[in-house]
Order: structure tokens, then sequence, then C-alpha cells
């Protein structure tokens, strides 16, 4: 499973990374997740938790990916 984090409408909010701090990382220096404008693969077993992540943002900023 892959996800991608838009660049734009990704506004710092961090709720990704608290349902899913094994997937998702935030910047230290201004809380935007660390990887926006990229897609990233999600680890094996913390699936479950991503989609809690991507439905968490209230910016829709995160996307599923389709294999």
């Amino acid at each position: 499973m892959k996800v991608h984090i838009d660049e734009v409408n990704c506004s710092g909010h961090g709720r990704c990374a608290k349902y899913a701090p094994n997937v998702f990382r935030l910047n230290d220096e201004d809380g935007y997740n660390a990887d926006r404008g990229q897609t990233i693969e999600v680890p094996a077993g913390e699936e479950a938790n991503a989609k809690l992540g991507v439905k968490s943002c209230p910016e829709r900023a995160i996307t599923i990916v389709e294999d």
C-alpha cells in the first residue's frame, strides 16, 4: 500500500501522524508532513493506521495510491 501527501493541501494539522506515527513523519520546524509532495510506501502491518491517518486529514491532503 502507498499513500501520496499533497504538497499544497497539507496544512500541518499533524493528525495523520497522531493516528499513524509509524507511517507519517512531521517536520520539527513547522509541523507539516515531512513527505509532502511524495508518494510513500506504508510499512507492512501499518495499513489500518495509515487509513485512519488518511481519514483524519481535514484538508484531504493524503490519498491512497492504488497499485
